[in-house]
């Protein structure tokens, strides 16, 4: 099964948009948890089975586990084998180096901690990208237009060909052609949303962050980031909702806080 299918049919089986981040922080799990051994796999796990039938994805943010050190990566990969079968998952790492660098990221991405999907940091070009192009089961979710404050630093200098994330954003429309490829598009910036979008088509799906707490407008994001079908959007959203509780409840906390958000999505849908 390809990314496409497989986004697809967990979309229509969950009915939902919604991806939660599982982003391990040491400072925020609950306190029990912190000197029980394997608390932070007991915490994932937790999360997981209470949002499962609510979400779409989960992503996983690589640098919260790395931190960890050799524990961390044991972390990261016994929790992506916890995640069921059928739901997609997400290995935000942002990662690209010149090609052959980029051929080990690829393989130790996609072969090695077998995910569906991961970002991709466009910088280096076309040689750069290609190793990841060639799992063409796979999404490469391509930074465009990212959620952070600075990213006009960049991504809105101006060009003869226009701004640098458009030209990112075509770039993906022709990358894929030759496998799957997405954008990485912040809720806090919907206009630039709404035009990638439109110049995305229905077909290309977009990776959305910031939504919660970096305060990005839901019903934009619904309206502006998803196809004619509502579809081809996945919104995540980690810290608003893994650490809506810091107690032993933590996971019914979550588990409310992702029903409350995949429901504003579907509002919107």
């Amino acid at each position: 099964m390809d990314f496409i299918e497989k986004l697809k049919k967990i979309i229509n089986k969950n009915d939902t948009l919604l991806c939660v981040g599982l982003d391990i922080d040491e400072e925020k799990i609950p306190k029990f948890l912190k000197n029980k051994k394997d608390g932070y796999l007991e915490f994932n796990k937790k999360i997981i089975d209470n949002t499962k039938d609510l979400v779409c994805a989960y992503k996983i943010n690589m640098a919260f586990y790395e931190s960890l050190g050799l524990d961390g990566y044991k972390l990261l990969s016994d929790t992506i084998d916890y995640i069921p079968d059928d739901i997609i998952i997400i290995l935000d790492g942002k990662r690209n180096d010149i090609g052959n660098t980029a051929k080990k990221y690829a393989k130790s991405l996609y072969e090695t901690l077998t995910c569906d999907a991961i970002t991709v940091n466009p910088y280096l070009g076309f040689d750069g990208i290609k190793p990841f192009l060639e799992y063409n089961d796979k999404c490469s979710f391509i930074l465009c237009r990212t959620s952070n404050p600075s990213a006009v630093d960049f991504q809105d200098l101006k060009t003869p060909d226009g701004l640098v994330y458009e030209i990112v954003a075509n770039k993906i429309i022709e990358w894929n052609k030759k496998a799957c490829c997405g954008a990485v598009v912040g809720a806090t910036y919907p206009e630039e949303l709404k035009d990638i979008r439109c110049n995305l088509g229905d077909n290309i799906p977009i990776l959305i962050p910031g939504v919660g707490k970096q305060g990005g407008d839901v019903e934009k994001t619904i309206k502006y980031g998803t196809n004619k079908d509502g579809s081809m959007a996945i919104i995540n959203s980690s810290r608003g909702i893994i650490y809506a509780g810091n107690d032993t409840d933590f996971a019914d906390s979550a588990r409310r806080k992702a029903k409350e958000l995949k429901d504003e999505i579907n509002k919107y849908r």
